[in-house]
């Protein structure tokens, strides 16, 4: 198994001046609640997750060879097309600035992967995925225990779900090796900072959309009630009040 590109990352953060590394600092008060630096990292990592992930997914109807990893890999498109949706609704009422896409060391996998096929190629799509989700897993629950921004708390309970259910669909082709994606997952290599950012976009890039599938199972958020207004607001929501920390 050539777990090469060790294990998902934290990006930087987006959108707004960094002054500190503290992912507890409060960058803004919204009307959600709080946010912090971490709340921002988070919407930007799940959102960077499916600008790979997805892709994967589809590469992964292509060139799989077992019907466990052409499960996962249509598990992979739907999940990630809703948690992306659901990013992108958020984002602007956040004042988030989302990546169009991955990071190098996640784009690493994709071009890693492609470059495969046959058992190899089901083996590693197998074991980067479960290490990844494994990896990305364990901050879901820490930001849903510790968020005081509503917003923030109903996109972890999404992703916790999708998040478990593709590291189910993984575990269910048989292939991972447990022992070394654990490994992986829990001591990655440290690498490049620029290795591991979503760059931002470039001023005026149209923002990428994940498409949901035909037969799409998984939802975006349903922020009713979240709002304030008692609708499912999108980008027209009022803006958060910086924070006075914020430089």
């Amino acid at each position: 198994m050539a777990l090469t590109l060790g294990a998902l990352a934290y990006p930087s953060m987006l959108g707004l001046n960094t002054v500190s590394t503290s992912q507890t600092r409060i960058i803004a008060q919204t009307q959600w609640g709080p946010l912090t630096e971490g709340d921002r990292d988070f919407v930007v990592r799940v959102r960077a997750a499916g600008l790979w992930e997805y892709p994967l997914g589809q590469i992964g109807l292509q060139k799989g060879a077992s019907k466990g990893v052409l499960e996962a890999s249509k598990h992979l498109v739907d999940g990630h097309a809703a948690l992306d949706a659901s990013c992108r609704k958020i984002a602007p009422m956040l004042n988030i600035t989302l990546p169009n896409i991955a990071s190098p060391q996640q784009e690493g996998f994709v071009t890693q992967l492609k470059a495969e096929s046959g058992k190899a190629f089901d083996t590693d799509f197998a074991n980067i995925l479960r290490m990844t989700h494994g990896s990305i897993f364990n901050s879901i629950a820490k930001i849903r225990s510790t968020t005081k921004n509503s917003l923030v708390r109903a996109l972890a309970d999404q992703a916790n779900d999708t998040v478990l259910d593709h590291m189910t669909v993984m575990e269910k082709t048989g292939l991972v090796d447990f022992d070394q994606t654990i490994f992986q997952q829990t001591t990655p290599p440290k690498l490049p900072s620029d290795n591991l950012t979503p760059p931002p976009p470039p001023a005026g890039q149209p923002e990428v959309v994940l498409t949901p599938p035909p037969n799409a199972t998984s939802t975006p958020l349903n922020l009713s009630g979240l709002t304030g207004d008692g609708g499912d607001s999108g980008g027209g929501a009022p803006a958060p009040t910086p924070s006075p920390t914020v430089g």
